[in-house]
């Protein structure tokens, strides 16, 4: 007579232990900075591919502005020396990542996308200019 009990009590457990788990799992990866740590070499190039006003308003402290949505990004590709090391920042990630899609179609090797402006002050500990 126990035997159902038991079960029921067992699956009960595994269950809670399961989900458990899982939220702590989905809690753990939300949290903190979506950026791991990179390490740049002295040489690296900071490309901020946000709006001129989203730049004005606070960028990485020696950071270049190209303009994703203005062309001026996609205009400046030849003249970037694809043998670099470039990491590239936005506002969210999107236009950080469409960036370094069109680098790496276009040849260039060493590429980081860093996500936003707090995620890439994060990831490399360079200071936001304001």
């Amino acid at each position: 007579m126990n035997r159902p009990s038991t079960r029921t009590g067992i699956f009960t457990t595994v269950a809670t232990l399961f989900f458990g788990a899982l939220v702590a799992a989905m809690v753990s990866s939300c949290s903190g900075s979506s950026a791991d740590a990179v390490e740049l070499p002295d040489n690296a190039i900071i490309l901020d591919v946000r709006t001129p006003d989203e730049f004005a308003g606070g960028h990485l402290d020696g950071a270049r502005l190209l303009d994703f949505n203005s062309g001026e990004f996609s205009a400046s590709l030849p003249t970037l020396d694809p043998n670099a090391t470039y990491v590239v920042y936005c506002r969210s990630g999107n236009r950080s990542g469409q960036a370094v899609a069109q680098m790496q179609q276009q040849g260039f090797k060493n590429v980081t996308d860093l996500g936003s402006l707090e995620d890439a002050a994060s990831a490399t500990g360079i200071e936001i200019t304001r």
